[in-house]
């Protein structure tokens, strides 16, 4: 699937999708930013504000793909704003896609529908897909409706199941550490036990990734892993943190949940990628790699 010139980027001011929106506009491609959020930073791609949930912001114009990466993305959100934001929005999206005759959409979807896999390095192919939060209930549902509007309205899809992203203006567990260490850098919480094992990848490699397998997609609807080689446990990550401030905190693990972090925490994820390797990207980073680089780069700011 080749998307087209004129391309609308949902939460295209989150994390991933600045990122991918002036890559795209640097490539030549003509990109509307689509987002709930105020625009603050000043750039010149042009941006349109509108929500999702409220159908009628949706203006699809002369555009010919969809990039839909706007979601609820916090694991322990309330279950109704995962339905609203990412179920109720997406079925949204696509009735005006096909109101507007746009045929092409790129979704970022999770690691997090697999559930708990029993398979390690985990294909696309694998199943049943069982996801043990309501964020990853609420991106498996996303990935059914596409797949039937495809199939009901003569689109094309591709689906990228993303790893746990990371760059210098990301969130998540890095970001965590190193503000908590910054108030304290005597002791350092710890949600679980430390142990989940995860896969991290890095911001350049997930926009090098999205657009390889844009360009390459051969299937009506394309569903792709997204993710690095290997896997780091988070307590590696503290480690790197400490190490990378000069510092030897004393751990405290809050560790109520058998070993997860929260409740819908996948403890073990690391994706077989093979799929889109063989359409030619490879991650210039592995996990530990891709975790130094950012901690480094936080630590600049």
């Amino acid at each position: 699937m080749k998307v087209g010139k004129k391309i609308f980027i949902t939460g295209g001011l989150g994390f991933v999708g600045k990122h991918l929106a002036d890559k795209m506009a640097e490539d030549g491609y003509d990109v509307v930013i689509f987002d709930k959020k105020e625009k603050k930073d000043p750039f010149k791609i042009n941006f349109m504000r509108g929500d999702l949930r409220e159908i009628e912001t949706i203006n699809l114009e002369g555009v010919d793909t969809v990039i839909h990466l706007a979601a609820e993305a916090d694991v322990k959100s309330r279950s109704d704003l995962h339905y609203e934001n990412n179920i109720q929005g997406t079925y949204n999206l696509l009735k005006k896609m096909v109101e507007k005759g746009v045929k092409k959409m790129v979704f970022t979807s999770s690691s997090t529908v697999y559930g708990e896999a029993e398979k390690m390095p985990t294909p696309e192919t694998y199943g049943p897909l069982k996801p043990i939060s309501p964020y990853g209930a609420s991106k498996l549902a996303c990935e059914a409706l596409i797949s039937s509007f495809c199939y009901s309205y003569s689109m094309q899809a591709i689906i990228f199941r993303m790893a746990n992203v990371v760059g210098r203006d990301g969130h998540g567990v890095i970001k965590d550490f190193i503000e908590k260490l910054r108030v304290n850098d005597k002791e350092l919480e710890i949600l679980g036990n430390g142990k989940q094992r995860k896969s991290y990848l890095h911001i350049e490699d997930a926009i090098e990734g999205i657009l390889t397998g844009c360009k390459e997609a051969k299937a009506n609807v394309e569903i792709y892993n997204l993710g690095s080689d290997d896997w780091t446990e988070v307590i590696d990550i503290a480690d790197m943190v400490a190490d990378e401030m000069g510092i030897k905190p004393e751990y405290r693990f809050n560790n109520e949940l058998d070993g997860r972090g929260w409740v819908g925490d996948v403890k073990l994820m690391l994706l077989d990628c093979t799929l889109l390797k063989s359409r030619g990207w490879k991650p210039k980073y592995n996990s530990r790699e891709a975790v130094k680089k950012v901690i480094k780069e936080m630590l600049e700011d």
